[in-house]
């Protein structure tokens, strides 16, 4: 391939109806879509893929039933556990993006110790988005430059991008059939590169991946100019 997107956001979508479809538990929907992001990291890995972020658990989610949440959230924290001796010996930098204080004790001590753990690492950056909302990264941005001081006239784009939580997207990838951002990341997809996948995320394989990247390759992105 020609290039390759320097960031890869990608809005993992589609569990739920998989599962419904094939007459499954809801739950088993997300278990084979955490195998699935699994797979994922690796193949963005080895594609030379230099920030990958997941949109996992949106701050919308929390309305979900307890029951799925619950299990959401155990899931989430399995698989920072369970992966991290792996994710860090692969080199990847572990990062959770999102409203952590939300989150169970627990798995604020998992995050903490994932992150600090692979903060050295110079691989992959993965960002796991949990508990996160574009619009509420936006409010903690502006809360961070009010608690600088920084004067009105100093604040700029490169000012507030960085107070954000994450850096600007080259691609966007969306399963599950719909055709929208749903809060992901929405001041760093300013000029990003869309592309939408028919497959809901426990069927996305390595094939979808490349033919989104292909897809990519071929585009022209010119800023306006």
């Amino acid at each position: 391939m020609k290039k390759i997107p320097h960031h890869l956001g990608i809005i993992l979508d589609g569990n739920r109806r998989w599962a419904k479809e094939k007459g499954l538990p809801v739950f088993e929907g997300h278990r084979v879509g955490l195998e699935k992001v699994k797979e994922t990291i690796k193949w963005c890995r080895d594609k030379s893929i230099k920030i990958l972020s997941l949109f996992v658990f949106s701050t919308e989610n929390w309305q979900r039933s307890k029951r799925e949440v619950n299990y959401l959230m155990k899931l989430s924290k399995g698989a920072i556990v369970d992966n991290l001796n792996e994710l860090s010996q692969t080199g990847i930098k572990v990062r959770v993006i999102g409203q952590r204080e939300k989150f169970s004790k627990s798995l604020q001590k998992s995050i903490r110790k994932a992150e600090q753990l692979t903060k050295n690492n110079g691989g992959m950056i993965l960002n796991f988005a949990l508990s996160y909302g574009g619009r509420a990264e936006i409010i903690e941005a502006v809360k961070k430059i009010i608690e600088k001081k920084i004067p009105p006239q100093e604040i700029t784009e490169k000012v507030i991008s960085e107070n954000l939580w994450a850096s600007d997207l080259d691609l966007i990838i969306r399963t599950g059939r719909e055709q929208r951002l749903s809060n992901f990341l929405i001041w760093q997809a300013a000029y990003s590169e869309l592309y939408f996948s028919q497959k809901y995320w426990p069927d996305f394989n390595e094939q979808n991946l490349d033919a989104a990247l292909e897809d990519y390759t071929n585009r022209h992105r010119r800023f306006g100019k």
